[in-house]
């Protein structure tokens, strides 16, 4: 039995589910496939931060872009996912770090999202859970928290309610130039095929340069009123892998329920989703020397996530060059949750061959040479 669609969305993940929606929302018809259910796959690993992330100029933009969708839609659907506006601080452990926070800072406020440097002293009292004697560092008020797991459930109602169609519980067998074979036989066709399935991208269409970067994370019992903001180690992000492919720094969020959860860790060369007890507890050591009373709480579970990565650390948002038809929205790492609503906007732009709010060309499959030189695999 084949069926027809204007455009046909893989993956059913908080990026995946924001695509299909904005496609919907252009009066396309779409389907939506994932193997699962909506929000069970990396996206309900993760941690869920909302956060202004700057380690280059094009990363802030896509960020800053998502983030303030992301307020009108906490302004539209409160309480959706859980949100917090807890901020993030990020803080400073010396005077290097110090240096590159003010810098932030400075960044992050002449592009209009309110950051403010803190010193030692103004640190401490805003989080008194703090160890003595840090630096200072910055405060980012924008900055929030949800789940996202919560979040994609409700963009797919949201996409079935205005008419798309859920193809749930059935995996892709084949991928071919406009068209996909399910495992029960279902062809679909589409004008446009929208890959989107985290670190199963790789899986179907081998040729991406997708890759899993394996994560560990941990969360407490309930400690209520101990933690107001998103705790986060300067080197969040510019730690080196050590021998053993491992990067270790300080990531602590607060929970609505009071609890704290903990990471994070990136690890390159793992395929299995088995915690690792020697990475799991580098991964508390360093959350511990930032927030030393961490060591008296309980850990009720921890678990691992593999983020879906690319080679450069930016998503691949855009036409594939090598297969007429197939779109891509994969390889956010990190940062799915946080830009998921302008990697759909950018994404259905592209298609419908409207202009964007900001420059795609930093994003495009076609910069992996690779990609433009395949078959096209039918």
């Amino acid at each position: 039995m084949a069926r027809g669609y204007d455009a046909i969305v893989v993956g059913a993940g908080i990026v995946g589910t924001s695509c299909a929606l904005a496609l919907r929302e252009q009066g396309m018809t779409v389907a939506l496939v994932d193997a699962a259910t909506p929000g069970s796959g990396v996206t309900a690993a993760g941690m869920g931060h909302l956060v202004a992330l700057d380690e280059s100029s094009d990363e802030l933009a896509l960020c800053l872009m998502s983030l303030r969708l992301w307020d009108a839609f906490m302004q539209d659907h409160p309480g959706v996912g859980e949100p917090s506006r807890c901020g993030t601080l990020w803080v400073a452990e010396d005077e290097h770090q110090l240096a590159e926070a003010h810098t932030r800072a400075a960044r992050l406020s002449a592009q209009g999202w309110h950051a403010e440097a803190l010193n030692g002293d103004a640190l401490a009292r805003l989080e008194p859970a703090l160890r003595q004697g840090l630096c200072g560092g910055v405060r980012v008020r924008g900055d929030s928290v949800v789940y996202p797991p919560a979040v994609a459930q409700f963009l797919s109602e949201q996409f079935a309610r205005a008419g798309g169609e859920l193809h749930l519980g059935r995996r892709v067998g084949k991928a071919a130039t406009g068209s996909l074979t399910l495992d029960d036989g279902t062809l679909l066709n589409a004008q446009a095929v929208v890959v989107a399935a985290g670190v199963q991208c790789a899986r179907l269409m081998p040729e991406l340069p997708i890759f899993a970067r394996k994560g560990h994370l941990a969360i407490t019992d309930r400690y209520p009123g101990r933690l107001a903001h998103q705790i986060v180690s300067m080197n969040y992000g510019q730690s080196a892998a050590g021998d053993d492919a491992l990067a270790v720094a300080a990531n602590v969020q607060p929970r609505p329920t009071g609890q704290w959860l903990v990471g994070s860790c990136r690890q390159d060369g793992r395929t299995d989703s088995a915690i690792e007890p020697a990475v799991l507890a580098a991964v508390l050591r360093s959350a511990i020397g930032l927030l030393p009373c961490l060591a008296d709480m309980n850990i009720v579970r921890a678990w691992t996530g593999m983020r879906p990565a690319s080679p450069d650390g930016r998503p691949l948002i855009g036409a594939h060059p090598g297969r007429p038809g197939t779109w891509l929205a994969c390889g956010h790492e990190g940062l799915g949750a946080t830009t998921a609503f302008a990697t759909a906007r950018l994404l259905t732009d592209q298609i419908i061959g409207r202009a964007s709010q900001i420059d795609a060309a930093p994003y495009a499959p076609a910069r992996f040479a690779a990609l433009a030189e395949m078959n096209n695999g039918d």
